[in-house]
């Protein structure tokens, strides 16, 4: 049986760096098992009451993943889609197809540029302080349609 739930989390690297924070901001709501969230984690809330607290540590194989050598590659700058100044640190998407992948510049040598498609997070073990607000049984429409469809399960327009 598939759930709805949402809730807050503050989001920390190794060290204990704050990455992200859901606070001041409303919860996040997802659909179990519909992708919505880091696999690692939404099988770490499995049956999580709704008021309680957790730490959960998710390793970056179930987070996003290791990095990957082979998704950084050397280009020629005059194939970039990117007009002006170009500097280490830039991110663009690295086609006109809205899943094409986004890229950083991890350097720039004369006119090749190194481009990063691994997730900022790849190789990161990640910790989430987690407070579940609400959890429920998802509707068949949810189901149906492979999402929340809010906190309370409005209907989908």
């Amino acid at each position: 049986m598939s759930r709805v739930v949402s809730f807050h989390y503050t989001l920390r690297d190794p060290s204990g760096k704050v990455i992200d924070s859901s606070a001041g901001a409303d919860p996040i709501v997802y659909l179990e098992g519909a992708g919505q969230i880091i696999d690692g984690l939404d099988q770490r809330l499995r049956a999580t009451a709704a008021g309680a607290k957790a730490r959960v540590q998710v390793p970056a194989a179930q987070a996003y993943g290791e990095r990957d050598p082979s998704q950084v590659r050397r280009v020629k700058r005059a194939v970039l889609p990117v007009d002006g100044e170009l500097r280490v640190g830039d991110t663009f998407q690295a086609g006109v197809d809205r899943h094409a992948p986004t890229v950083v510049v991890v350097a720039i040598e004369g006119e090749d540029v190194l481009l990063d498609a691994n997730h900022p997070l790849a190789g990161v073990d990640l910790t989430f302080d987690v407070e579940i607000v609400t959890a429920r049984v998802a509707t068949e429409e949810e189901l149906q349609h492979g999402h929340a469809h809010g906190a309370n399960g409005e209907t989908c327009e």
